[in-house]
């Protein structure tokens, strides 16, 4: 045997990087950006809330009816069912008089509680008086405070009823709204610069499928890493498609470095010798490539350009989608302040079998069946984009960890990671 194969063996591998320790270093080197902007609360949806959101209102302002119906002074009905009689109509937005002992109020959805009245009866429990023109049959005694909203008791004065911090969904906006915020003030949206590398990637409307070259593929990657980005509230700089040649590479990186926050690629982050990423981000910043023990997903690279962060993510589209899901998407929600960037997983019962345990943590794209269990997509490649279309979202497998016909499983929606 050689002597020189004995006393020169290859390097070895480094150890695999679990993924809960790369987001955790990721996560603090997400230093959040300066500055804030006001918004309309209309078009602030995904956005960050750079400050509490206190009201100064109460809501409801006064107690109202929960339903269509009849206001009445349950003392009156006592005894039972009564004829009473109608002496006032009263409409959400507007005002009655005090309520006089045996008589009731027609009542609207949200109209304010009368003066005197303590309880609202539901129309479908009256009846109105054919020979008593004006009366009513209450045919179901009430109980004090039945069917009445309380002032206050959705929203208190002064409550701060959004978090500096908090993501803002629909809901959180319809809140907003409601104590009388026309503006939000939320955090800055970062600036990400994107592209590919890889001269096997065309743009779809570029050349027809039957006109590909081998060995070309449409560019799936930067439609959905896009979208994915505009979902953050960012703002996307698409810089296309690099060659793969190192000073097209170099003159991309420059010019993301200089007014963007992140620098997003997909493909060449392994060490190929047409991967030109890992040597131009070296050269200008930079660089920390890890080998992560997740499946779909394992190269990703972390590194700085100029004043911008930077993250190579694999090339492989289900490894890439998933990356960013795992790693990308916590890391921009830190930057602009998220106090809350964690998935909750729930549980949930698995309706199929997993004999090929893998030393690494594998996220299996999964989807609910009518019995509401989880049933599996038939291929698990990271190159079948039609996994992650089909599928509500993925089980989180810890490695080592086979899966019977019946066992409870984590799963974490989609809608989960997309909202």
């Amino acid at each position: 045997m050689n002597a020189s194969v004995l006393s020169n063996p290859p390097a070895a591998r480094p150890p695999l990087k679990a993924l809960d320790e790369a987001l955790a270093e990721l996560l603090a080197r997400a230093l959040p950006l300066a500055g804030a902007q006001a918004v309309s609360t209309f078009d602030a949806d995904g956005r960050v809330l750079a400050q509490d959101v206190v009201s100064a209102l109460q809501v409801p302002p006064e107690d109202n009816s929960a339903m269509d119906g009849y206001a009445v002074r349950s003392a009156d009905l006592a005894d039972g069912a009564a004829v009473l009689r109608v002496s006032q109509r009263i409409a959400a937005g507007s005002s009655g008089e005090p309520l006089q002992a045996g008589t009731v109020a027609r009542i609207f959805t949200g109209a304010p509680i009368p003066e005197g009245a303590d309880a609202v009866v539901m129309q479908e429990d009256c009846e109105l008086m054919a020979d008593q023109q004006g009366f009513v049959r209450v045919t179901q005694p009430p109980q004090a405070g039945q069917w009445i909203r309380r002032a206050g008791e959705d929203v208190a004065l002064g409550a701060a009823v959004l978090s500096k911090g908090q993501l803002l969904t629909p809901a959180a906006l319809g809140l907003a709204a409601s104590i009388g915020m026309k503006t939000l003030l939320v955090a800055r949206p970062p600036r990400v610069a994107l592209f590919s590398t890889g001269d096997e990637l065309v743009m779809p409307g570029e050349v027809a499928p039957a006109d590909m070259r081998p060995g070309a593929i449409y560019n799936s990657n930067r439609f959905f890493l896009r979208a994915l980005l505009l979902r953050l509230g960012c703002q996307v700089t698409d810089l296309g498609i690099v060659p793969d040649q190192r000073e097209a590479t170099l003159d991309a990186l420059r010019i993301a470095g200089e007014d963007h926050d992140l620098i997003l690629t997909s493909g060449g982050v392994s060490v190929g010798e047409e991967d030109h990423i890992k040597p131009a981000v070296q050269q200008l910043g930079t660089l920390d490539l890890w080998q992560i023990a997740m499946k779909p997903g394992k190269p990703f690279a972390y590194g700085r350009v100029g004043n911008a962060h930077f993250m190579g993510l694999p090339g492989n589209p289900v490894s890439s989608f998933m990356t960013f899901l795992l790693l990308v998407r916590p890391f921009l929600l830190r930057l602009q302040g998220a106090s809350d960037v964690a998935i909750k997983p729930i549980a949930a019962r698995a309706h199929f079998t997993w004999a090929k345990a893998d030393k690494r943590r594998e996220f299996l794209r999964v989807r609910r069946d009518a019995q509401g269990g989880l049933e599996l997509f038939a291929n698990q490649s990271s190159g079948v984009l039609t996994s992650a279309v089909w599928g509500d979202g993925v089980v989180d497998n810890p490695p080592g960890q086979r899966i019977a016909h019946g066992d409870t499983v984590q799963f974490i929606a989609f809608s989960e990671w997309l909202a």
